[in-house]
């Protein structure tokens, strides 16, 4: 091991920065961190708002694809017969599938699957791995299912894709937020959160209003092909831009730890160490290339172990955090009637009120009052100071009141009553789209985010709208009266607005800037190790003639 710190050759120093980096990871940390103080002010174009910009663009991609399915124009209607034997060709994928109530509400589920076993494998893979590329890897993911989609021979197959689409949501759905989080005005992180969850409602009433125009004049399969179209360019941005990195993790974790392998690799200058075949002389001891495979075969295992371990542990954390349990359990109560609502929604409508336009005007409600309600929500908890407290506050009133207003609407047998109230309560409901998930950010520390998020998620979608959707129309075929199923739908929301009034009672504590975190920089966006504008690495002159000053 003494050549390690022997004095390097002309030859190596071409190589500096990188063996100092190798081999001493602490200066690689204390590099980023000056590199960051010295930064000239000559911003990439991948600016914070741009960024928030692109992550609404694939956030409403996503969930335009959920508004498609559900629209009547793809999701169509099943075969029928009358009491004359006289039978009605069915439409859409029910149709075309002869699909059961049931069959339908699961196949709106199914891709749920591959979200829940993926968002914590990606949220853990962030420690070990660059998130920005793990969220290009979802996209592909995604483009590719959806495509799959369209082309879908049978029932079973497009439940396969459909699971596939939600493992390409996962990585976006885990890793976005604490992105947008980071790279926040302070005093406008709630509505950048807003703006960001927004595109929830308004991508589900586009799917509604898209999936309706192409199923009628084309073909539902066709609905699929252009989502995959319109995400496979921001597949391809994951990959090629140079990733940004998340608060809480340094770009050491971020990238494959030094092993004992490795340190061989550096001494014998040579970059394919498993290939030599006789013994490597390291410290005087003979080490077979037989035996460095067997090593790195027990350090992968040993690095798997200590994966599943951590996650353990940071599962633990969660699980008896008071406050993130409460807000996950009202979420969750929250996330079983909006799942249910906007599948079948529409049908709902037309079968109660027998609107001619059930897809146009669910999308168009839900739209105008997602969008307002949303940034409403955002920009109120920021008037407010956004705080915990504050922002159960706001969770537990406004779903309160929402509940009370889309109650009464259905209520109502006039078809315009109906339509005001069911406004107003979804305009007040949407308002804890942004205050919900600041919750989930700030309650827990920055290396815990993505992990807090993607089990939030899970938890919405294992206990919300997974089941709600099947359940709904199991309970639609055994009483067959539609007014009735969603007035029990939406008596939940009530439960929601119960779990989250517990939350304003709780000790609550702003981890979001936890000082003992290990951090690469304040701020990710003007990282130069990050940044695709290539000013970043710097060599170890540059690192020992910084400014910079450890503490003591």
């Amino acid at each position: 091991m003494a050549s390690l710190s022997s004095t390097p050759s002309m030859e190596e120093e071409k190589e500096g920065s990188v063996s100092v980096q190798q081999s001493n990871p602490q200066s690689q940390h204390i590099a980023a961190s000056s590199s960051t103080m010295d930064l000239p002010s000559n911003p990439s174009w991948f600016t914070p708002k741009r960024l928030l910009f692109i992550f609404c663009v694939v956030n409403m991609i996503n969930y335009l694809d959920r508004g498609t399915i559900a629209s009547n124009g793809v999701n169509g209607k099943k075969r029928t017969c009358d009491d004359k034997g006289i039978c009605k060709s069915g439409s859409g994928i029910q149709g075309d599938f002869d699909l059961t109530n049931f069959q339908d509400g699961l196949l709106s589920s199914a891709f749920m699957v591959g979200l829940l076993v993926s968002s914590p494998v990606f949220a853990s893979l962030a420690k070990s791995h660059n998130p920005f590329r793990l969220i290009g890897v979802g996209l592909s993911v995604f483009t590719l299912a959806t495509a799959g989609c369209g082309a879908a021979p049978s029932f079973w197959f497009i439940a396969i894709c459909r699971m596939l689409v939600g493992v390409g949501e996962a990585s976006f759905i885990s890793l976005a937020a604490p992105f947008i989080d980071d790279n926040a005005p302070v005093s406008q992180k709630t509505a950048w959160l807003a703006v960001f969850y927004m595109c929830i409602p308004t991508g589900i009433a586009l799917g509604y209003v898209y999936g309706g125009l192409v199923g009628e004049h084309l073909n539902w399969r066709y609905a699929f092909w252009g989502e995959a179209l319109l995400m496979f360019p921001f597949a391809v941005f994951g990959f090629v831009v140079k990733p940004l990195q998340l608060k809480g993790f340094s770009s050491v974790e971020s990238k494959k730890a030094l092993t004992p392998m490795e340190t061989v690799s550096t001494v014998t200058d040579d970059s394919d160490a498993s290939k030599v075949k006789g013994p490597i002389l390291v410290g005087g001891d003979g080490i077979s290339a037989d035996e460095l495979n067997k090593t790195s075969k027990s350090l992968d295992i040993h690095n798997i172990l200590n994966r599943l371990s951590q996650f353990g542990k940071d599962m633990k954390v969660l699980l008896v955090d008071k406050v993130y349990v409460v807000n996950v359990l009202g979420y969750v109560a929250y996330t079983f009637v909006l799942g249910a609502y906007g599948y079948w929604g529409p049908k709902a409508g037309y079968n109660i009120y027998h609107m001619k336009s059930a897809d146009m005007l669910f999308g168009g409600i839900t739209v105008v009052c997602g969008i307002f309600g949303t940034i409403a929500g955002g920009f109120i908890l920021d008037r407010m100071s956004a705080t915990i407290n504050h922002a159960f506050i706001l969770l537990s009133g406004a779903t309160f009141l929402g509940a009370i207003s889309c109650f009464s609407a259905f209520c109502l047998r006039n078809l315009y009553g109906f339509l005001v109230l069911f406004a107003v309560g979804e305009l007040l409901l949407f308002a804890a789209q942004a205050p919900v998930n600041f919750v989930c950010l700030h309650c827990v520390k920055p290396s815990l985010r993505p992990l807090a998020m993607a089990m939030s998620t899970v938890s919405i979608h294992i206990f919300g709208d997974v089941p709600s959707s099947p359940l709904f129309g199991v309970v639609q075929d055994h009483i067959n009266n539609w007014r009735t199923t969603t007035l029990m739908l939406t008596s939940i929301f009530f439960l929601a607005a119960g779990f989250w009034f517990i939350g304003i009672f709780l000790p609550s504590v702003d981890k979001s800037n936890d000082e003992n975190e290990t951090q690469v920089s304040p701020n990710p966006m003007v990282d130069t190790k990050t940044l695709p504008d290539g000013n970043g690495d710097k060599g170890p002159a540059e690192v020992q003639g910084s400014n910079f000053r450890p503490p003591c």
